[in-house]
């Protein structure tokens, strides 16, 4: 899953970065290559905290939103990727197998259990 951060940059300071879905999580850097690397330090450690409370992950907006915002204006986006460090564990579920065969068809490199968990993830976040 990929976040939207922007990065903002003022005179005499360090690079700033804010990822809007994700109040609260900031982060900076005196570099552009720092402030990029932070920002992946920073997204994980908070999804992490939102997991560990209970919280729910919210789904990531499109850049069109996030832009649309008059504050993001000068702002320029990049996208973070998050990856869960959690471990994954295996299941075993029931479908009627025409579910199965448009899931299949639908999966393609991700296959089955990223589609399902991405269909799971996206409905939890609603």
């Amino acid at each position: 899953m990929d976040y939207i951060a922007l990065l903002r940059k003022e005179t005499d300071t360090d690079y700033g970065v804010d990822f809007p879905d994700l109040p609260g999580c900031t982060t900076t850097g005196s570099t552009l290559d720092e402030a990029k690397e932070m920002a992946a330090e920073a997204i994980a450690f908070h999804i992490e905290g939102l997991i560990e409370d209970g919280e729910g992950i919210p789904a990531p907006s499109s850049l069109e939103e996030i832009m649309a915002d008059k504050a993001n204006k000068d702002a320029v986006a990049f996208l973070v990727p998050y990856q869960s460090s959690e471990k994954a564990v295996r299941v075993n579920i029931t479908l009627p197998s025409s579910l199965l065969k448009r899931i299949d068809r639908q999966s393609g490199k991700r296959g089955r259990s990223g589609f399902l968990a991405a269909a799971a993830e996206k409905e939890l976040t609603k």
